[in-house]
């Protein structure tokens, strides 16, 4: 992806991004050094840096924790779809190019409802020639949708790997988060697999009250849940080793220098 700053001067460009308030796609691209952010995304994931120093390498850690993810899936498990839904801005390498580097037939489709990653989904597409690579411009919060157009491209009665990588801490369970989940494994083939990433307060119950604040002061709902409040996501599958854990300790041999505040797991349906 060409790296460029995207600036604007009023509230909307001419894409449809909304410029007037902070995107956590656009935030997520700041903490890992992106550029692909406004000023009011910057200045919100400033603000968060400077009551958790910790954020920047906790987004860090988690994208590591999907590459681990996606390559042990394609590789250990023989997986050849993939259905990542909250992508994000393209961050090199992306998920496909994990996927495809193991297994060049991969299929891959990505789903996000940023217009930004919408502008840059050129970047997700360069696949390998004998894959496939689609991205979905969708709401997270309409998985019927999701799930139909991502039959176009994959074959739901095989098995897929459901990515939900730093996805759920936006989604409140009064929302319907477990429903979300439910809705979307339970249209997935026997033998699919779910990989999610979401934050927690275990570690650092202060530090990330106050991200949770400093998000809704940008109008970002936010939600930290426990180790038990993770698992419910799971239930009914089978979790790899080592389970659910801070996402920088799930299948590494490095040591994280600090807390990392998300819990990662990898699960088969059975």
């Amino acid at each position: 992806m060409e790296e460029r700053r995207v600036t604007g001067t009023g509230p909307r460009t001419q894409d449809g991004i909304d410029t007037s308030r902070p995107h956590p796609a656009r935030v997520y691209d700041w903490f890992l050094g992106g550029k692909d952010n406004y000023p009011v995304d910057e200045e919100l994931g400033r603000s968060i840096a400077a009551i958790d120093a910790g954020a920047p390498r906790a987004a860090r850690a988690n994208r590591a924790f999907m590459h681990r993810a996606t390559r042990a899936l394609a590789a250990e498990q023989g997986v050849r779809q993939f259905l990542d839904i909250g992508t994000g801005i393209p961050t090199e390498p992306n998920l496909h190019q994990i996927a495809q580097s193991v297994a060049p037939d991969a299929r891959v489709v990505y789903v996000d409802n940023d217009p930004i990653v919408l502008a840059h989904a050129s970047a997700l597409l360069r696949g390998t020639p004998e894959g496939v690579t689609e991205y979905v411009q969708a709401d997270a919060r309409d998985p019927g949708s999701i799930l139909e157009r991502a039959a176009r491209v994959l074959d739901l009665d095989r098995p897929v790997a459901l990515s939900l990588i730093a996805l759920l801490h936006f989604v409140a369970d009064e929302d319907g988060a477990r429903d979300l989940v439910g809705t979307l494994v339970g249209a997935l083939a026997p033998g699919s697999f779910l990989v999610l990433s979401t934050m927690t307060a275990d570690f650092e119950p202060e530090n990330v009250r106050k991200g949770i604040a400093a998000y809704a002061a940008g109008g970002v709902t936010l939600v930290a849940r426990s180790h038990a409040e993770v698992g419910a996501f799971f239930q009914g599958l089978d979790l790899l080793e080592p389970g659910i854990v801070p996402v920088a300790r799930w299948r590494s041999e490095d040591a994280p220098d600090g807390p990392v505040s998300l819990y990662g797991g990898v699960a088969r349906k059975p």
